[in-house]
């Protein structure tokens, strides 16, 4: 074995790594600077996770599927005790593979099925209503702000915004928004956190209960026609069987919590980094593209899907070292996108820059996100609304050092609490 695949040389200024400890979720580029520099291809004791660092490297990954699996993609990050193993067992909650985790020939379609719904004319085709939603959530802030003095942008408009087009482009009603947000939370936590033992139970329960209802949902029938749900029940697996309803639920769980949770925290990212750069909020409103581009600088820079995993299918030479078979891959997407051998300045925001979509926030190849360009428009038209609405917001102490979302995959603000 090389020896770039030992335990990475620890300088002195900073503590040994840990993924999940509070210091490399609140700054975590010293870190991904240096095993980008020292070890791109690194085994983490704490997690047994082999870490991709540069860029090139994770592009590879990512573009060869038959030499790197995604079945560990979903794969819970702490193992479950036998408790909350029966917890989701009553539930009847599986996860066969679908999309994230589907590497089989069914995995074309699905994506088809997805993609038919996120394409970009849909997209923008939906920007009414993402606008109109906006616009009303922000009335309710708006209000706050007049009566309390300061309002958190993120759990009264960056949660709820993206949950509501979602479930308007899909057809969903007859359900709480802050529900449906609550269950994929809650879902991201119990498979790419690190909770206790005691959270874990807390966490299966909702969980499970998001399961059943997305169970209940897809079995309904008929489905509305035209609807994602219909597509779902019509659509024909590679040997002509219809979809199973496990199969679909599985495609429904990846759907709703990329389509909420992840998007949520892009769009709370985007807007505590505005605040934050002189300059950027006063001008997003108004400026044309601006938005747009300052949203493609935060998928660069600081995108909320942080990394992604993989299985090495056999034994492979990456980044200089041997990497065994079986070896479960942790690919840092968030370093990949200050790499200096790509992006120019990578340590600032630089909207506009010429190779901005060249990030790999979204993945690429054939498991790159379906959601790609709501995620985008969503993102951008919160930016620039909320800096419409609320010209003179700016972040109210403490919110400069918010508390952080600290997932395996998923990094964010959890708080952009503003004042006027």
């Amino acid at each position: 074995m090389t020896p770039q695949a030992l335990d990475l040389p620890v300088p002195a200024a900073i503590p040994r790594l840990d993924l999940f400890g509070d210091g490399f979720v609140r700054d975590p580029y010293p870190w991904l600077d240096t095993l980008r520099t020292d070890a791109p291809v690194h085994r983490d004791p704490g997690t047994g996770l082999w870490l991709v660092s540069r860029y090139e490297d994770i592009r590879r990954v990512l573009l060869d599927p038959a030499a790197f699996h995604p079945d560990n993609a979903q794969h819970a990050v702490t193992p479950l005790p036998v408790g909350v193993l029966r917890v989701l067992a009553g539930a009847g909650f599986r996860l066969p593979p679908a999309l994230a985790n589907n590497g089989t020939e069914s995995h074309h379609g699905l994506r088809r099925v997805v993609t038919r719904f996120f394409h970009a004319k849909r997209v923008a085709a939906a920007v009414p209503a993402i606008e109109r939603i906006a616009s009303e959530l922000l009335d309710a802030a708006q209000e706050r702000l007049d009566g309390n003095g300061s309002c958190d942008l993120f759990e009264s408009y960056a949660q709820i915004l993206p949950c509501r087009v979602l479930m308007e482009l899909l057809g969903i009603d007859g359900i709480d928004p802050a529900t449906l947000v609550r269950w994929s939370d809650a879902s991201l936590e119990l498979f790419w956190g690190r909770p206790t033992p005691e959270r874990q139970l807390e966490l299966a329960v909702l969980v499970g209960e998001f399961h059943q209802w997305l169970t209940a949902t897809v079995s309904t029938a008929p489905q509305p026609p035209g609807s994602f749900l219909e597509a779902l029940t019509r659509h024909l697996l590679p040997d002509g069987r219809p979809l199973d309803v496990a199969t679909a639920v599985g495609a429904c769980f990846f759907v709703f919590i990329a389509g909420q949770s992840t998007t949520g925290q892009l769009i709370s990212t985007t807007l505590h980094r505005a605040l934050a750069e002189p300059g950027v909020w006063a001008r997003a409103g108004d400026e044309q593209d601006l938005a747009e581009a300052w949203v493609e600088e935060v998928l660069r820079r600081e995108p909320p899907v942080t990394t992604w995993r993989r299985v090495a299918a056999e034994r492979v030479t990456l980044g200089g070292v041997d990497v065994p078979a079986g070896a479960h891959l942790l690919l840092m997407l968030m370093g990949s996108g200050s790499d200096p051998e790509v992006f120019d300045a990578p340590d600032q925001m630089c909207p506009h820059r010429a190779n901005a979509r060249h990030h790999l926030a979204f993945g690429v190849g054939r498991h790159r996100c379906p959601g790609a360009s709501l995620a985008r428009t969503e993102a951008a038209v919160a930016l620039r609304a909320a800096a419409r609405r609320l010209p003179n917001a700016r972040i109210a102490p403490p919110d400069e050092q918010p508390p952080i979302l600290g997932l395996l995959s998923f990094r964010a603000p959890q708080s952009v609490r503003v004042t006027t």
